[in-house]
């Protein structure tokens, strides 16, 4: 039998098994057998849509792309205003300048993103896979660009299946040199967020960039081209986690862009002018439009189907027809499974929205944003590590005193000068043999070496716990660590 091409087939033949010889081949003239293992990749091209939800989705696309694009152009006082230093080891996000002894930080923002993400999907489904995941964002772009150099959905068609000659071959370079130049100033724009864009921009108009800054220029811009200009809707089907356990999230009180069945089946073409009850069809004119435009290529009539990334380009197309039609808008929609099969109205939809998972996801939301916000306003402006020098032992210096040597590491959280003042106490008689007082200069991190001595008598043998206090004299702020103190036997 005949089977569709696919990129790997494998043939099932017949096997003739032998008591004492075993398998032995096949006899002449059998039939032989194609399985394809693999579905053939079918090309999508979307057709272009206007609507309410179109709008949305431009304008997130607009929002998402000025936040990206601008942000590390944008000054805060003297330096770029978001910067990842990694150089430096100092990350600066406007106001803020974060030590990695701040991972704490980015783990949180990471568990509000992904608690953020289950409460959305729970209460409105893939609003963000079809609104502000970069993927959709910069398919919507190479879209934009491909129907500028190329034409609208059917001459992409056309074109794509005629042979090759001049008006193609110009169309799909412009095509082309499109793409990259948003890949690679996209790659750019990345790698501004980790060296000061500005010297960057001058590195690339000297042709001197550093050999890392260049590979994820490179990189980046070249994953964006692959990603947004050939593999499209294959990366929400196929590559991304998302799609595959957004079901733990759903429920069928989840907001997602429905097919109204009872009102639209039997499906079937006819005039302007027919009349439904006569012959006995649906609101659906079975036009395929709804396929056409969905960027994934899916027939939402076919139900809720994981490919399905809520971008409600089907309802914007569909409403259209029924517009010309003459039908109520509605056909497809935002709704929930609940309130299609039970006839709701919006305001039982909302009704149903507090239910118990999107309490828990809340309340836990909440909770971890202002344990956030409480931990950053608590938040010391300069941070203290104390390594005690263990090329040093503990020794007896003049005066009798036992004498233990220490490493402060001091970092200036702030963007001024910062005088420090080091005391340390825990065992009678503990003093600091070394200036107590010290300046770090704007979020300049300092190393010092801190002589602590003790009375010869003043403790017995071993290792006894004691604690630094470093205390900024700006604005009174102490933070408090731990070391030990060792008296030899």
């Amino acid at each position: 039998m005949n089977a569709p091409a696919s990129t790997a087939e494998k043939k099932i033949i017949p096997i003739v098994a032998s008591p004492d010889k075993g398998p032995i081949a096949p006899p002449p003239g059998a039939d032989e057998e194609t399985i394809a293992l693999y579905e053939a990749h079918q090309k999508i091209y979307p057709r272009s849509v206007s609507g309410y939800f179109s709008k949305w989705r431009w304008a997130l696309v607009f929002l998402t792309q000025l936040v990206f694009y601008g942000l590390p152009w944008l000054e805060w006082g003297q330096r770029q205003a978001v910067l990842f230093d990694l150089g430096a080891r100092r990350f600066y996000i406007f106001n803020l300048v974060l030590y990695p002894q701040d991972f704490v930080y980015l783990t949180g923002i990471l568990v509000i993103s992904a608690l953020s993400l289950f409460l959305f999907t729970a209460v409105a489904g893939r609003l963000w896979c079809g609104y502000a995941c970069p993927q959709t964002v910069y398919t919507e772009i190479f879209l934009w660009l491909e129907k500028l150099a190329e034409g609208d959905r059917s001459a992409r068609m056309r074109r794509d299946a005629g042979p090759w000659n001049v008006d193609k071959v110009w169309r799909k370079t412009a095509k082309q040199l499109m793409w990259i130049a948003v890949g690679l100033w996209t790659g750019f724009t990345f790698v501004g967020y980790f060296t000061p864009i500005h010297s960057l921009a001058g590195a690339v108009m000297a042709m001197s960039m550093g050999p890392w800054e260049t590979f994820w220029v490179l990189f980046y811009g070249f994953a964006t081209y692959g990603n947004a200009g050939y593999m499209r809707e294959q990366v929400c089907k196929y590559m991304c986690p998302y799609a595959r356990f957004q079901s733990a999230m759903f429920d069928k009180d989840t907001l997602i862009v429905t097919y109204d069945e009872a009102r639209g089946e039997p499906r079937g073409g006819r005039s302007k002018k027919a009349d439904l009850s006569t012959l006995q069809l649906g609101a659906c004119i079975d036009c395929s439009l709804c396929v056409q435009v969905c960027p994934t290529g899916i027939d939402i009539r076919k139900g809720l189907q994981y490919e399905c990334i809520g971008c409600g380009a089907c309802a914007d197309v569909c409403d259209t027809v029924m517009d010309k039609m003459g039908y109520a808008r509605g056909l497809v929609k935002y709704s929930t499974q609940n309130a299609v099969s039970q006839r709701w109205s919006g305001a039982d939809i909302l009704r149903h929205v507090l239910r118990p998972r999107v309490l828990v996801y809340s309340s836990v939301l909440l909770a971890v944003v202002l344990a956030m916000l409480v931990s950053l306003w608590m938040r010391a402006p300069f941070k203290v590590d104390v390594e005690r020098d263990r090329s040093t032992l503990a020794r007896i210096v003049s005066g009798g005193r036992l004498e233990n040597v220490y490493r402060l590491q001091i970092m200036n959280a702030r963007e001024t000068p910062q005088t420090f003042e080091v005391s340390a106490e825990g065992l009678p008689g503990l003093t600091l043999s070394t200036d107590s007082s010290m300046e770090v200069g704007p979020t300049e991190s300092r190393w010092i070496a801190i002589r602590v001595q003790l009375p010869y008598e003043g403790a017995t043998p071993g290792s006894h716990p004691i604690h630094f206090t470093v205390k900024s004299a700006p604005d009174a702020a102490v933070v408090t660590e731990k070391s030990v103190f060792i008296v030899p036997r």
